[in-house]
Parts: structure tokens; sequence; C-alpha cells
């Protein structure tokens, strides 16, 4: 914003401009988990070209390696497994011949999700090895490391996402607890979403809870927020981490407006440095950024397509975001939320 920013650059985002950028301006650091996926690839590129090395310009808030460990389903699964967790069984992939091979061992249908990429791009369930070769190959080619990640189907199962925020001092809060009303199988951009999760057991919660904490500390998360997302199993409670995004996402948008919590600008005093008992919280005046937001009324979210404008679009919603919008609203329960909502498309 040219109102706040002292210098506005309207230019792709390639390693060519950010390095004549970076040489103009010599910012000290660059904070990277604001700007979505974008951002995080582009910083993974100018520290693999030794740009941030040959500037001397840090990365503040999440660092290459916890970006890489965020990010890369390989090296999450096995975070999750260190801390006790439990993550969908699994294989990585980099060809096709390793797709049918995941496959047939996975049985039928997988899921299919790229690495490194934002709104479900490229992923997609597969009920056939036909549909595995065309949603596979459209991965592999979307994921900028040409790997995919096959994985056992738990479509059906409830879905949550879960705000975490962590300072400088090992402080977390968890902001905000966002439950889909669309189970797993639709992505989480085009579901119906509410906060609080409202089905969740206190136990539940509070699993959810410790693990999401273990996460942001095993990632190495060192200051800001991150989005993780988990599944579970409503027949027998089976929790199962699906993935996490450290960085502000499209989730975090929605948290901050429900709770009046500033996700994005409390991100940014973190990675200069405070803490988050030394932020003033916006909305009450008194508490400091440390106390969790506590809910006395029901936020939704509901997606606005435009299947309209594009009859040959598949109107189906599948992992991949299809979407074009939302509409949000608040009520004292969540009929009232929801049809307030549904009013506003």
């Amino acid at each position: 914003d040219p109102e706040f920013a002292d210098a506005t650059y309207i230019e792709p985002i390639t390693l060519d401009f950010l390095e004549q950028v970076i040489a103009k301006e010599r910012p000290d650091a660059i904070l990277a988990t604001l700007g979505g996926q974008t951002a995080l690839n582009a910083a993974i590129t100018l520290h693999e070209n030794g740009i941030l090395e040959k500037y001397q310009t840090k990365l503040i808030g999440a660092d290459v390696a916890a970006i890489r460990r965020g990010e890369n389903r390989e090296e999450f699964r096995a975070i999750v497994a260190r801390i006790g967790g439990e993550s969908a069984k699994s294989i990585i992939c980099h060809s096709m011949d390793d797709c049918f091979k995941a496959a047939s061992e996975l049985n039928y249908p997988v899921v299919v999700r790229p690495s490194f990429t934002m709104g479900g791009l490229g992923s997609g369930i597969a009920f056939s090895k036909d549909e595995l070769e065309q949603i596979a190959g459209a991965g592999l080619r979307f994921s900028p490391v040409n790997e995919v990640l096959l994985e056992e189907s738990i479509i059906g199962w409830k879905e949550f996402e879960l705000e975490v925020m962590r300072d400088n001092h090992d402080n977390v809060v968890i902001v905000c607890s966002i439950e889909n009303i669309d189970p797993m199988g639709v992505h989480t951009g085009d579901s119906i979403t509410v906060a609080p999760a409202l089905t969740l057991t206190d136990v539940e919660f509070q699993n959810l809870r410790n693990l999401s904490i273990a996460i942001i500390r095993e990632v190495g998360v060192a200051t800001g927020g991150c989005n993780i997302q988990f599944a579970i199993n409503p027949a027998n409670g089976r929790i199962v981490v699906i993935e996490m995004n450290p960085r502000v996402s499209r989730s975090s948008a929605l948290a901050s407006k429900a709770t009046g919590f500033p996700i994005a600008k409390i991100a940014t005093k973190l990675a200069i440095g405070y803490s988050l008992n030394e932020i003033p919280n916006d909305i009450t005046q008194k508490t400091p950024a440390s106390f969790e937001p506590t809910l006395d009324y029901i936020v939704v979210k509901i997606p606005r397509f435009a299947f309209e404008k594009f009859p040959e679009a598949d109107t189906r919603l599948t992992t991949t975001m299809k979407s074009v919008g939302e509409a949000m609203a608040f009520g004292r329960s969540f009929p009232e939320a929801l049809q307030k909502a549904m009013r506003s498309l």
C-alpha cells in the first residue's frame, strides 16, 4: 500500500525482478510469511540462488528450514511422527511410475497432494488408474519440486483447523478453532466453515491443541502464525494431522475477522522481536495478545461460486479450490449465523 510502504513495486515475482528490488532497497530482513504461498516459494528461490546471502538479507518469521519442514510433505510427516501424532498413510512420488506403485499399495481411492502449491492446485481424488494419471500428472507439473504425496482416502471424516501463534520466548496461543461443515474431500476454501468448532469434545479439542503446539515448535516457526489442519474419524475418534501452512493464510483472515485478533499485524510485530505479552489487545484495550480469544458468538463463512460464468467448468467440489469469494456472518447461534451468511450471498 503506497500510503504505508516506503516503496511499492508492481513487478512479476521472479528471481530477476526480486534481486533488482533487493539490490536497490537493501532491506535488512524479509518477512515472507505474510505473502501467502507465492512469497514462501520466492523466499526459498532467493535462498537457493544465494541472493539473500549476497545482499546480507535475513529471513524473519520463518526461516528456510522451517518453510521446508512445513511445506515438504515427507519432512512434515516425519515431524508429526516424532511428536507422537498420526498422519494418513501416504507415499511420496516423483514420477508417474511411483504414483502407480503407490496407488496399488494404498488401494483406490487415493488423494493426490502436490508439494509447495496453494489452493489445492493440482490436487484431487483418484478413483481409478486413468484418473490417477490425469490428476497426478497435473500435480507433478504444478509442484515446483515435482513432488506429490499419495494418501489413503479419509473422505467423509470431519475436518478442523487451528490458527496458532508463537513468539520468540516460545509462548504459544491458539487464536481460533475452525470446523468445516463439508467433510474431508472438499477443499477448505470451498467448504462452509464455522468458528469456533462446535462438535469437538473437550478431550478432542485439548488433543488438537497439544498437537498444534508441538507441531509449531518442532517445525521451527520462530515467530508468527500458522494454520494446522486435522481430520477426525467420527466413528472412532481417530485424529490425523493433514497439513500445516507456516504462514498467514486464507483461514488466518477468517480467524482475524471472527475473533478481532489481528493475526497479520501481530505476526509482523512478533517477527521484529516483540513478545505476545508486550502487544496490547486492540479489542479489550486491557489484556495482552498472550490471552487467547474467547467467543460468545458463532461465525459462519459460506463460499461464493461463479459456475454460471464458466459453463464448461466441473461443478463437483473436490480437493482443488473452485470458489471465487466468500460471505461471513455473526450470530448468537449457528442457525442465525448460517442464515445471515446465506442472505449475504
